[in-house]
């Protein structure tokens, strides 16, 4: 139990040293990614207003059945991508949430550039 305890205080460690660099404003939000065990999840957040522009989760009906996985993840990419474009956001910045980058949060990244965002 101690070692769950330690990898999570040390993500928030990184998290909060990542974030008093990273903000989103309305011309260039912060794309941030949530990855539970199970699911994934992506909000598009203008942090200026306080608000969420756009938002993608695994636990949508047309992305049911993808996990937590790097497939899942490149599939939940390219849905927040279609959004932002429908939602005329080309460019973004992107929180990680103090993941390392590789594997699922990578495949987000590269779901998303794939469409045309740009990260």
């Amino acid at each position: 139990m101690k070692r769950v305890d330690e990898k999570n205080r040390k993500r928030l460690q990184r998290k909060k040293r990542v974030r008093k660099n990273i903000s989103g404003t309305s011309a260039k939000p912060r794309m941030s990614v949530f990855r539970s065990n199970k699911y994934l999840s992506v909000q598009v957040i203008d942090d200026i207003a306080g608000k969420t522009l756009s938002s993608a989760s695994t636990l949508e009906a047309e992305l049911k059945g993808t996990k937590n996985t790097v497939e899942g993840g490149e599939k939940l990419g390219k849905v927040i991508g279609e959004r932002l474009k429908a939602a005329k956001i080309s460019t973004v910045v992107f929180d990680r949430n103090g993941y390392k980058y590789h594997g699922v949060v990578k495949a987000i990244a590269d779901g998303a550039r794939s469409v045309g965002i740009e990260l």
